[in-house]
This record gives structure tokens, C-alpha cells and sequence, in this order.
């Protein structure tokens, strides 16, 4: 096999094999190895889709079982027993035990997709046409989900996306230490509340806890519990996209759960399937306003996903599995801290919570060649932020502790190189 036949074939689109250019052919937990027998240990963990790793052997048991007894594989919105199945561990495992009262709606089967459906379901209960977004925001590529990401290098003014939608700041835009900044929910009420400041009341507000793609923002827990309260007050939908950083990522299984806030929408796809394409929108049963078949779509019934994904929810019927991602997550933290410490003339912050880590600097293209450096050694680890200003941790959930050490000494050595490369 030649990497030179994607060159020309595939289309120019293609991204994350510039990054990564070799094939794999095969992959466990968190190594990926290439058609040279190389190994990888995996910090990119499929853009935040396999928290449970790659080829858990429980899902891949269960899927083979699926096939082998001829299971429905597409059903549309057909009910089967796999759709069932996961409903029910969902409901059980999940959404009851932290006192979740949703209903549950399969969509297409991207995260850009129930993005797209929750934009329309809010607007549709509201019967008002603006929706807020954030600066710094990425929420996908389809015309209604990009009018709502922020990074200017997706939008081109032919697509007309920008239409009814307001970008207002994030937390800690104006000023990242949190320090004497203005407070941007104190911004929004002020202008909502205001008959004449030419702001429209919107139907909803959509925000990720944490920005992934964005650079690894984290909005503060007092943040996100005024921003909830303005949203009640009035009479906003609440939209969570916790596509990526849900599913676990910061230890517990929604990112909003330390807020102790309860959304009105939640959008959740990427890991939900376990790297299988499934989308889902959660929403409050009284704003279930669909009438049947008026959202629809072929692949919104994607019966493998429904299996694997009831099968990875098995790990939550007990509070083990939170517990060891937050104790991963502080191994990360320390060996992040201690590289920024190194080099603290390149990495200018370190941010992050859970599983989800990013070294920032503001050094022109510093982090993507700690990212080369980093493949020639064997490490997966991606970039975030407009301008690649932060290298990215989102290794799978169930990284193997063996993995994890060897995965952050390769990273702290392609620092290390990329910094004495600067200096000659």
C-alpha cells in the first residue's frame, strides 16, 4: 500500500491524514499500528468519538453476536429490539440516576445533524427565529450548525450562514485569568431585558462547558449556573452541546453535571456509538412539539450503535469508571503542568478538566510541529484553537496506564525537541 493514492484520489478536503500521513491497518484500546508494523499510542482518540476505546472487547463481542444472529441492521424509525435495549439501559443507567427527565430523539448520524435538529426544535417551541452561540464556538459543518461555530476558516460569505444567529462572548473571552473582565451574562440579560437595545429575544442559546475544538476553553461552574438562570428567566431554551466532551470526558458523563444545571436540549453524539455513527438529541418532554415524520432521515436507526453503545454504557452502573477517568485526568494535568513549567518561554497556559487537556502557546506554529514531532515518534496528538495554538489530549477513556505514561513521555520528548529546534 502507497499513502500516495489518497493524494490522488481523494478529495482536497481531507485533513486529519496531513496530520497523521500513514495507513493504519489495525488498532486496540489506545495503540493504533500502521501497514509497517508501527505503533502509535493514540491521544487524538477519533476527535473525542472513542472514549471507549478501540476495540473494546465487550462491544466488539456484542456486535459480532448482532450480525451473527442476523440483526436488524437499518430500520429507519421501525422499532427493534436493539433500538429498545438501549432506550432502557439509557433511561436506567444514565438519565434516571441523575434525575434526567428526557426524551430521546435518533437523528442522522453525525453530531453536525442533532446540532441541526435542536436549532430547528428551538425555534419551532419559541416561534422566534434568532439563536445565540459563543465566541470561539464549533458546533459543525452543515449550513445551520456552522452559522453557530465561530472559526472564520470554515465560513465563506456565499454559504450565507451567518443568518439569525448572535455570537456573544464566551467566558473569560475578554480577559483569561477571570480577572476584573466583563461578565458576558450580565451583558446578554442587560440587552434582553431591554426593549430598545435592537436585541432580539432568541428562542435558544447553544454553548459547549468546555470548547473543544476552540482550544480547550473552560467556562467556570458560576458561569455556566447564570447563564442557565438568564435562560429561565427569559424563557430561552437552554441548548448543551455535549457531543464531544460528554460521554465521560470530564469524569462525569455530561459535561454540565458540576454545574448542576438540567438543560432543556442536549445534543450527544461522537462516543455515544463508540466511534459507530449514531446521533441523539435529548430534550424536556414538553417540548417534544414534533409531529410524526416532520424530522426525519434514512440513517437515524443505526442498529450496531445502538448495541455497542448499550454495551459501553455498562461501565456506568457504578461510579468506578468515573473515578478512574478522574484520576487519569490528574496525571495529565501534573505532566502538562510540568512541561509548561520547562518551557515557559513557548507554552503560555494549560487548560482543562477531566480527560480533555491542551498546552497553549503563542508561538507561531509551535504546537503543530510538537504534533510532527510527535508522529515521528509514535504519538497521535491533534491541534485546537483558530490558530493551532494548542496541542490537544484526548486520549480514550480507557487509555491502559502502560499507555497513558508512554504516551505523555513521547509528548513531553517532541516538546522538547520542537523547542530545541527553535533555538538551533
Amino acid at each position: 500500500m502507497n499513502i500516495d493514492l489518497f493524494e490522488k484520489y481523494e478529495s482536497n478536503v481531507r485533513g486529519y491524514i496531513r496530520s497523521f500521513p500513514t495507513i493504519f491497518v489495525k488498532s486496540k484500546n489506545a495503540t493504533m499500528w500502521d501497514h509497517h508494523g508501527k505503533a502509535f499510542i493514540d491521544f487524538f482518540g477519533g476527535a473525542g468519538s472513542l472514549n471507549y476505546g478501540h476495540n473494546d472487547p465487550a462491544i466488539k463481542r456484542a456486535i459480532i453476536d448482532f450480525i451473527e444472529r442476523d440483526g436488524v441492521t437499518n430500520a429507519l424509525d421501525k422499532a427493534t429490539d436493539a433500538k429498545y435495549l438501549f432506550i432502557k439501559k439509557l433511561q436506567e443507567t444514565i438519565l434516571q440516576p441523575r434525575g434526567l427527565d428526557y426524551k430521546v430523539q435518533f437523528v442522522g448520524p453525525t453530531g453536525t445533524n442533532a446540532v441541526e435538529t435542536a436549532l430547528k426544535l428551538a425555534r419551532k417551541v419559541k416561534e422566534r427565529s434568532k439563536i445565540v452561540s459563543f465566541t470561539n464556538a464549533y458546533h459543525g459543518h452543515t449550513l445551520g450548525a456552522l452559522a453557530v461555530t465561530g472559526n472564520e476558516f470554515y465560513h465563506d460569505d456565499f454559504y450565507g450562514v451567518p443568518l439569525n444567529v448572535t455570537k456573544m462572548p464566551y467566558d473569560n473571552y475578554f480577559d483569561p485569568t477571570g480577572e476584573g473582565q466583563m461578565d458576558s451574562i450580565d451583558m446578554m440579560r442587560q440587552y434582553y431585558e431591554d426593549a430598545s437595545s435592537g436585541y432580539d429575544l432568541p428562542a435558544g442559546i447553544i454553548v459547549e462547558t468546555i470548547q473543544g475544538e476552540g482550544g480547550i476553553n473552560v467556562a467556570s461552574v458560576e458561569w455556566l449556573q447564570k447563564l442557565d438562570k438568564m435562560c429561565k428567566d427569559l424563557d430561552i431554551l437552554l441548548i448543551v452541546d455535549d457531543i464531544q466532551v460528554g460521554n465521560g470526558r470530564t469524569g462525569n458523563f455530561f459535561s454540565f453535571e458540576r454545574a448542576g444545571i438540567k438543560p432543556d436540549i442536549v445534543t450527544i453524539s461522537k462516543s455515544i456509538g463508540t466511534g459507530l455513527p449514531m446521533a441523539i438529541v435529548l430534550m424536556r418532554p414538553d417540548i417534544d412539539e414534533w409531529s410524526p415524520g416532520e424530522h426525519t432521515g434514512t440513517f437515524r436507526g443505526n442498529s450496531l450503535a445502538f448495541v455497542a453503545g448499550a454495551t459501553a454504557l455498562e461501565r456506568w452502573d457504578t461510579d468506578e469508571f468515573s473515578k478512574e477517568v478522574v484520576e487519569k485526568g490528574k496525571k495529565v494535568e501534573a505532566r502538562f503542568r510540568a512541561i509548561a513549567e520547562r518551557h515557559k518561554d513557548l507554552i503560555s497556559d494549560v487548560r482543562g478538566l477531566g480527560m480533555i487537556w491542551g498546552l497553549q502557546s503563542e508561538a507561531e506554529d509551535f504546537c503543530n510541529e510538537v504534533s510532527a514531532e510527535a508522529f515521528k515518534r509514535g504519538l497521535l496528538a491533534e491541534t485546537a484553537g483558530a490558530d493551532d495554538q494548542v496541542i490537544k489530549f484526548l486520549a480514550p477513556l480507557t487509555i491502559s496506564e502502560a499507555e497513558l505514561d508512554k504516551g505523555l513521555d513521547l509528548l513531553d520528548e517532541s516538546v522538547d525537541a520542537a523547542a530545541a529546534a527553535r533555538k538551533g
